[in-house]
């Protein structure tokens, strides 16, 4: 099911004014509109590799607080050097406790341990979920995540977090470039089942230097997962709402 009106998020600032079809969800006037620049969070990075790593840098020069974490978290801390003190380092449990906001950005597979592990930190959280399914189907968890979606599943596994699927399908190359660049910013879908989570993604999708592009709830976020026509489309967000059949922007 798609929205029935277009999103509005400019990279100035983030509203979303969408509604879905049959009055189910409404993004109209949604609790008081977004500050310009939105207001500092407390990331946790749960996988701090070339797109966790990129992303999170990328949300520390905008003014957000972001401990990385990773298997190796003393594999980090040169790059974190780098980012000043608003940057830190911790296990995967400590980035869990110290984020409002988590960015889950591992292997797949890894996400049913640590939805169990993790369990009492994720309750009530937004969790950003770029986490992609293999395109194999060996496995039992990618036989679900393939008949129902990656997001569904994802959310499935991590319960109890609000889950906003988002910079799952764009590279971390494009997020960057994004970032260094005035104009034609990188569209990036995302889709959610809760109003205000997505508020909050959409203007940390733009705080990353990118356009935020609302898709629908959670099970339409396979438009854009791996084999659908957003997944890694890197490119603008006019022509990303063309690829996703969206309505275009007035």
């Amino acid at each position: 099911m798609k929205f029935s009106r277009r999103s509005v998020l400019g990279a100035a600032g983030a509203m979303v004014s969408v509604s879905l079809l049959n009055g189910m969800i409404s993004f109209s006037a949604m609790a008081d509109a977004l500050n310009p620049t939105g207001s500092p969070k407390r990331i946790g990075v749960i996988g701090a590799g070339w797109l966790g790593g990129t992303v999170g840098s990328v949300w520390v020069k905008a003014g957000h607080e972001v401990m990385f974490s990773s298997r190796h978290p003393d594999e980090l801390k040169s790059m974190v050097s780098k980012l000043g003190d608003k940057a830190s380092v911790g296990t995967v449990r400590e980035a869990a406790e110290f984020g409002d906001v988590l960015l889950f950005a591992v292997p797949y597979a890894a996400l049913p341990q640590l939805g169990g592990d993790l369990a009492g930190l994720i309750r009530g959280k937004i969790v950003l979920d770029a986490c992609n399914s293999s395109a194999s189907s060996s496995d039992a968890l990618t036989r679900e995540a393939h008949a129902n979606g990656d997001a569904v599943t994802t959310a499935k596994y991590l319960a109890g977090a609000n889950v906003v699927r988002a910079f799952s399908a764009v590279d971390a190359t494009a997020v960057e470039a994004s970032a260094a660049r005035n104009t034609n910013k990188l569209g990036v879908p995302i889709a959610g089942d809760d109003l205000k989570a997505v508020q909050v993604v959409a203007q940390l999708v733009t705080d990353a230097g990118c356009v935020p592009v609302v898709v629908g709830k959670l099970a339409d976020a396979t438009s854009f997962q791996r084999g659908g026509p957003g997944f890694r489309a890197n490119t603008n967000a006019p022509e990303l709402r063309r690829m996703l059949n969206l309505p275009a922007e007035s």
